[in-house]
């Protein structure tokens, strides 16, 4: 049983009043299919999250070092095959709702209209209805921000529950480059947010930062994401992605929050060089 199945159980409804606990009450204070981490006490956060920012800051300058190459032909490809900057620079909101210039390889055309996205994260938020038609559509996640995928040129049917599952992903967008196609499969365009981890704006794992735009269709409960610094990989990364419809991924975030950990932090991190690898959920 993934962590999904068991902090989702008692989450099914959309109420402010019910999903904000539920992480809390599972499992005696255990993640099932994560280390076994007790909830956390007053008197040892503040040093947890000491170790924390040293984690991040250790952990983000050594992969920027090793990942320098990896900088150096990503750049290079984009520059050559389409026209436009490198980066991909976009406001999203960190702890507390503040604003934060986030950072990406770019992968998709210079100056792409974003009315498509914010119709996607309306629908994916909301937890609207996919459209009949197509392969297998529903609602999407898009990789620059949360989407719902409503078109069915745009979806297909394959996710966590077989092939006629839904897919909460844009998976056919026709804005990305092929470059871009690579760096998504591959997950390597959020490397350049190395560089907010190494600024403080963001974690090495955390909530993924929403972009300000989709606060606008969150329930009260759901900006409880935003009390913690926003990262590049979490809990929804791991424990299927693509496959979660936005209310559960809220939850695992809300779950991290309240039992966040040194030990819960890099067994996140180990399991995401394989789902990367593997291009699991990406698009």
């Amino acid at each position: 049983m993934t962590p999904t199945s068991l902090i989702t159980a008692k989450g099914k409804d959309r109420s402010p009043a019910a999903a904000p606990h539920t992480a809390a009450t599972v499992g005696d204070g255990f993640a099932v299919g994560a280390p076994a981490i007790p909830v956390r006490t007053a008197r040892r956060q503040g040093a947890s999250l000491a170790l924390k920012q040293a984690v991040d800051f250790g952990g983000a300058a050594l992969v920027l070092i090793v990942s320098s190459p990896l900088f150096f032909l990503a750049a290079l490809a984009i520059k050559l095959t389409s026209a436009g900057p490198v980066f991909f620079v976009q406001q999203r909101l960190g702890r507390g709702g503040r604003s934060f210039r986030c950072y990406k390889f770019r992968t998709m055309k210079h100056n792409s209209d974003d009315g498509l996205h914010r119709e996607f994260a309306r629908n994916f938020i909301r937890g609207g209805p996919s459209e009949a038609h197509g392969n297998g559509h529903g609602n999407g996640h898009g990789k620059n921000g949360h989407g719902s995928n409503v078109n069915g040129s745009n979806g297909n049917g394959h996710g966590r529950n077989g092939a006629s599952a839904t897919v909460y992903k844009l998976t056919k967008d026709p804005r990305i480059t092929r470059v871009g196609q690579l760096l998504r499969r591959t997950s390597l365009d959020e490397l350049p947010q190395i560089l907010n981890v190494l600024r403080g704006e963001m974690s090495l794992v955390g909530p993924r930062p929403p972009v300000p735009y989709e606060l606008d269709d969150y329930q009260d409960w759901h900006k409880r994401r935003l009390s913690a610094k926003p990262g590049i990989t979490g809990l929804w990364q791991v424990s299927g992605r693509s496959s979660v419809p936005f209310d559960e991924m809220v939850q695992l975030d809300l779950y991290y929050i309240d039992h966040r950990s040194t030990l819960m932090d890099l067994w996140i991190m180990a399991r995401t060089l394989p789902v990367m690898i593997k291009g699991d959920g990406a698009y």
